[in-house]
């Protein structure tokens, strides 16, 4: 199994400190939601999703020889939103995380997702 692939199923399972051991120390995270992001508080919204969607499907993958990019339909209860993921890859760790979340419907379907 590939770095993105783990990285894809330890988050989607919300298992966070698996999803950990993938990122170099030093990652770069980047998102368009209204909030500041690190590292730290990107893992604690993708633990929100995991924990509060019915499901996180993987609908689309395109491979690069630097990474990857990602898009994900995240069905929550009240309906679904979408995400799209951009992964850098370096000796076999993520060094860059690029988020693009449908942002009208996180608002609507997830509320309070990135609140502090």
């Amino acid at each position: 199994m590939d770095v993105v692939d783990f990285w894809v199923q330890s988050w989607t399972a919300d298992d966070l400190p698996a999803a950990r051991r993938v990122l170099t120390p030093d990652v770069e995270t980047e998102w368009n939601l209204d909030a500041p992001v690190d590292d730290e508080e990107l893992l604690q919204v993708l633990h929100r999703i995991a924990a509060f969607s019915d499901r996180v499907d993987l609908i689309a993958r395109t491979d690069a020889i630097d990474g990857a990019a990602l898009m994900y339909d995240l069905a929550g209860p009240f309906g679904t939103a979408r995400l799209v993921e951009f992964l850098a890859v370096e000796d076999g760790l993520i060094n860059e995380i690029r988020h693009v979340y449908d942002v009208a419907a996180i608002d609507r379907f997830f509320p309070g997702l990135y609140a502090n």
